[in-house]
């Protein structure tokens, strides 16, 4: 057997060897304390400007006010006070009812345009149509309130319009400072959070399975419910936290196209503040919080809970 036959044994070259161990030496070098440096300036943030005034929301909401004086004797009258009087519990059920409301009319407006958008717009378009989505953006938030307030104020466009038809002789005031001039205005300020939210998960389904789905006889209401939505559900949900909790601490436009009869929870805060009841203002606060806090722990297991069974 000559020796170009015979196989040859390549051992490996005693320099990259000795470098293994350091390689790995220096992979299991903990890095913790770099992570927590990154992660200082959010934890000042959090600790700064939610836990410490919630903290001192907490402490002043079981205080009493006489007067301008503030006493510090630990009480639940204002709890009690928030649900037995009518007019404390009226605002609340107000706030959610409005809130549910708007919540539910974006996504069912933003589920079907997102839903375009993904499968039937082309990808050249889908940029352009989502800049024309996110277009009222780039102008200021008050600006786009007082432009309903000229649209359904008694000389705004609808008025006159009726005026010019002859349905009405004189301009009515049905259209604003009131629940549904909030609903309204809320609604198209809403939207386009529900839009995007719902595109970007829409986005990264396959729509592959919708065919299938087809294919072994689902009618196509069918495939929507056990298909498409089970795998988008996570950003319906987001989708709903993005758009119910802001609606909860609504109060501009509450105060510029509600009225007294659109009052929400966060106009009800703010006269108690200025009216020197911080207890009571507190108590109230702390109450909205903590109902924001148990529905976003409930949604958060139920997305678990999705997660795991798809899996």
């Amino acid at each position: 057997m000559s020796a170009a036959s015979q196989p040859q044994i390549i051992e490996p070259a005693p320099d990259s060897t000795a470098l293994l161990p350091a390689v790995q030496a220096d992979s299991a070098t903990p890095r913790s304390p770099r992570l927590l440096l990154g992660l200082l300036p959010i934890g000042v943030l959090l600790v700064g400007f939610f836990l410490v005034p919630l903290t001192i929301m907490i402490l002043y909401s079981f205080w009493r006010a006489e007067g301008f004086e503030i006493v510090r004797s630990w009480t639940l009258e204002n709890y009690a006070k928030f649900f037995t009087l009518p007019a404390y519990t009226k605002v609340l059920f107000r706030t959610f009812t409005i809130s549910a409301i708007v919540t539910a009319l974006s996504l069912v407006i933003g589920y079907p345009f997102a839903y375009f958008l993904v499968r039937y717009t082309p990808a050249r378009w889908q940029q352009l149509f989502l800049v024309l989505v996110i277009l009222p953006f780039w102008t200021s938030y008050l600006l786009r309130v007082y432009a309903w307030m000229s649209i359904l104020g008694d000389k705004g466009l609808i008025n006159q319009a009726l005026m010019l038809t002859g349905i009405i002789a004189e301009p009515i005031r049905v259209f604003l400072y009131n629940q549904y001039a909030v609903t309204l205005v809320s609604l198209y300020l809403y939207v386009p959070f529900a839009i995007i939210t719902l595109y970007a998960s829409l986005e990264k389904f396959d729509f592959t399975q919708m065919h299938a789905a087809a294919d072994l006889g689902a009618t196509p209401w069918e495939a929507f419910r056990n298909v498409l939505l089970p795998q988008t559900k996570a950003g319906f949900i987001t989708a709903a936290i993005f758009i119910f909790i802001p609606m909860l601490g609504e109060y501009a436009t509450p105060t510029l196209v509600g009225g007294a009869e659109g009052a929400l929870i966060a106009n009800l805060v703010v006269n108690l503040f200025r009216g020197f009841q911080f207890p009571q203002g507190a108590a109230i606060t702390f109450v909205v919080v903590l109902c924001i806090l148990t529905l976003l722990t409930a949604l958060q297991r139920y997305i678990r809970v999705e997660e795991l069974y798809r899996r």
